[in-house]
Order: structure tokens, then C-alpha cells, then sequence
């Protein structure tokens, strides 16, 4: 028996995949998202910390903090390695501080959002020790600034776009090309006379590092359609990773004594 010659012909496979595919409705997944607060309280301390650097001026006659605080390889040697951190807090001029809290600001509120509070913190105080050590290293000159905090900042957002660019899509990588980017014209004004590269190179190895081992890394969790990206780095791994590289820098420094 033959089929009226008037029906429909049957779509082929492909049409009527396609139309499948066309009733499937958008999934929201849930992305892991921290309020910022560690940021804010990095802005505000640096900030207040400079202030007190101005007041100091006109009190003592030059800058008291900056006299106590900033890199100063010989005094380091002396055995006053709190000059390994404090130079993070301290500016030179009113330029170098905007500059500086700009950028903490564009790149810490996001990614801090990622990162979390703690694990924010330690990326920040591990760039910034990073910067001082490599400062320390290879260059004679006394420096100060959080420049070397914030290339580490900068390294840890192009290692998490990178690492996680499939959850992003067109976006990641349009943000990543830009991160790298910022990350490579920076590099090249820090070879101007009076710029601290050394510093800029180690914050960025020891965050970008920091970030490839210890860095959010997301992954789908969960059934349809009640999706949701995790985290599948726990906070315990962060310390140990920023513990292991602390004492690594800690070491090079140490190491130059004999």
C-alpha cells in the first residue's frame, strides 16, 4: 500500500536534531563568587599609611616610614628583613600611589570575587614579597611601592582566564589578550631610569606561580538543570603552596648571606 502522495516528506536526521536543539532552553549555571572586603582594606591602609608618610615630613623633616620601611639592600643584609614587605605600603609621591591604588582596585574587586578573601591575601603578600626579593636580587637600588603586589595580581587574573577560559567563552579570551597585554606595556615603561622592573618581574613570576598551583580552578558540578561551577582547590592547598614558595624566595635571600 502507498502513502497519499500529498503528505509531508519526514525531515531529514540533521532538521530534526537541529529543531531538538532549538527547544533546549538556557541553563543558568552558578558561578563561585566572593564579596570583596580584603581589597577595599588593602586600599584603605595603603592609603592611610601614605598620609601618615606626608604628616611624617613636615614632623621630622623627611619621610620617617619610608626611611624605615622602603628596600634597602644594605639593611636587609643588616638583618632588618621586615624591609622584604613593608615596601608594598609605602609611595614616593602622590602619582605613584594613585597609579598604584587604580590598579588595585580595576584587578582586586574582581578578582578577589574568584579568589576568595584569604586565598586574595596571600596572592598579594606573596607578588609583593616576590617583587621585594627579586628587587633585592638584582638591583642595588633602594625602591618602594605596591607595583610588585599588583603584578602579581595582574600574573594570577591572566593564570585564571587562562586555566578557566572554557566557562568564559569569547569573553575570557578577549580579557586574557588584554591582561597580557597591560602585563607587556608595563614591562616595557618599567625599563625607564627610575622604574624598579626587577620588582614588577618577581611580583609577576611569584603570583603567576602562586596562581598556576593554587589558583581557582572551576569545574561543573551538579545535575541538570541545577548546574554550577566549583572550585576544585581547597584553601589548604593555597597555604601550602604559599608556604612552600615563601620559604623558596625567603631561601634566595638568606642564600646571598654566604
Amino acid at each position: 500500500m502507498s502513502l497519499p502522495s500529498d503528505l509531508p516528506e519526514r525531515p531529514p536526521a540533521e532538521e530534526r536534531a537541529s529543531a531538538e536543539l532549538g527547544r533546549i532552553e538556557p541553563v543558568q549555571v552558578r558561578v563561585p563568587l566572593t564579596r570583596p572586603l580584603v581589597t577595599y582594606i588593602l586600599l584603605g591602609v595603603t592609603i592611610a599609611i601614605y598620609l601618615l608618610q606626608m604628616l611624617s615630613r613636615p614632623l621630622f623633616g623627611f619621610d620617617l616610614l619610608l626611611a624605615v620601611g622602603a628596600k634597602s639592600n644594605l639593611l636587609i643584609q643588616q638583618g632588618q628583613f621586615w624591609r622584604l614587605i613593608t615596601p608594598v605600603f609605602l609611595h614616593v609621591s602622590l602619582p605613584h600611589i594613585a597609579f598604584n591604588m587604580y590598579a588595585l582596585y580595576s584587578f582586586g574587586v574582581s578578582l578577589e570575587r574568584h579568589y576568595g578573601r584569604r586565598r586574595f591575601l596571600l596572592l598579594y603578600f606573596l607578588g609583593g614579597l616576590g617583587g621585594v626579593v627579586f628587587s633585592y636580587l638584582f638591583s642595588p637600588e633602594d625602591s618602594a611601592g605596591a607595583s610588585t603586589a599588583l603584578f602579581g595580581v595582574v600574573a594570577a587574573e591572566a593564570v585564571f582566564l587562562y586555566y578557566n577560559r572554557k566557562w568564559f567563552g569569547k569573553e575570557a579570551v578577549s580579557a586574557l589578550w588584554n591582561t597580557m597585554f597591560i602585563i607587556g606595556v608595563n614591562l616595557v615603561l618599567g625599563l625607564s631610569p627610575g622604574i624598579d622592573n626587577w620588582g614588577h618581574l618577581g611580583g609577576l613570576i611569584a603570583g603567576g606561580a602562586y596562581a598556576a598551583l593554587a589558583g581557582p580552578l572551576l569545574n561543573l558540578r551538579g545535575e541538570y538543570p541545577h548546574l554550577s561551577l566549583e572550585d576544585t582547590r581547597s584553601f589548604r592547598r593555597a597555604v601550602g603552596v604559599a608556604v612552600a614558595e615563601a620559604l623558596v624566595l625567603l631561601f634566595l635571600v638568606v642564600f646571598t648571606f654566604f
